[in-house]
C-alpha cells in the first residue's frame, strides 16, 4: 500500500525508506553534533575561500598618519557602549535562535523541549537588545546630571 505524505507541522516526517543509513542507530544527541559539523565544515570551506579572495585581491596597504581619537565626549562613549551592547545580546539571541531550532527538528521529545526552552531564551535576548539602549540611555542621564 502507497503512503500519502502529509505535511505535520512541528514534527519530522518519517524517512520514506525508514531510517536513513547516516542516522542509523544514533541517538538524537549525536545526530544533532552530526549536523553541527557538517555546517562547521560547510562555514569553514566558505570562510576559507572569503579569505583566499582577499588575500588574493589585496593591495599594497600602508600606514597611516596618526589621528587623535574620535570620542571626545562622555555621550560618544555612552553611545558606543549602547551599540556594543546591542550587537552582542542580539548575536547571542540568534545563536540561541539556531541552537533552538537544531534541537526543535531533531525528533527526540527531550531535546525538543529543550529546543522550546532555547526559542525562549533567544526571546529573552531580542527583548535585551531592544531594550538595551534604553538601559544605557538612563543610565547615561544618570551619569551626566
Amino acid at each position: 500500500m502507497l503512503e500519502v505524505p502529509t505535511l505535520m507541522i512541528g514534527k519530522l516526517r518519517p524517512h520514506p525508506r525508514g531510517e536513513p543509513a547516516h542516522s542509523r542507530g544514533r541517538p538524537a544527541a549525536a545526530r544533532l553534533a552530526h549536523r553541527a559539523l557538517r555546517l562547521l565544515r560547510v562555514f569553514g570551506v566558505l570562510a576559507t575561500a572569503v579569505a583566499a579572495t582577499l588575500l588574493v585581491a589585496a593591495g599594497s596597504a600602508y600606514a597611516a598618519e596618526p589621528v587623535e581619537p574620535t570620542v571626545t565626549s562622555l555621550d560618544q562613549v555612552i553611545d558606543n557602549i549602547r551599540l556594543w551592547l546591542l550587537g552582542i545580546l542580539a548575536a547571542w539571541a540568534t545563536f540561541c535562535l539556531v541552537v533552538g531550532f537544531f534541537r526543535y527538528t531533531s525528533g527526540d521529545q527531550d531535546e525538543v523541549e529543550k529546543g522550546k526552552v532555547a526559542f525562549r531564551s533567544a526571546g529573552i535576548g531580542y527583548a535585551g537588545a531592544l531594550l538595551a539602549p534604553l538601559l544605557v540611555t538612563i543610565f547615561g542621564e544618570w551619569l551626566t546630571s
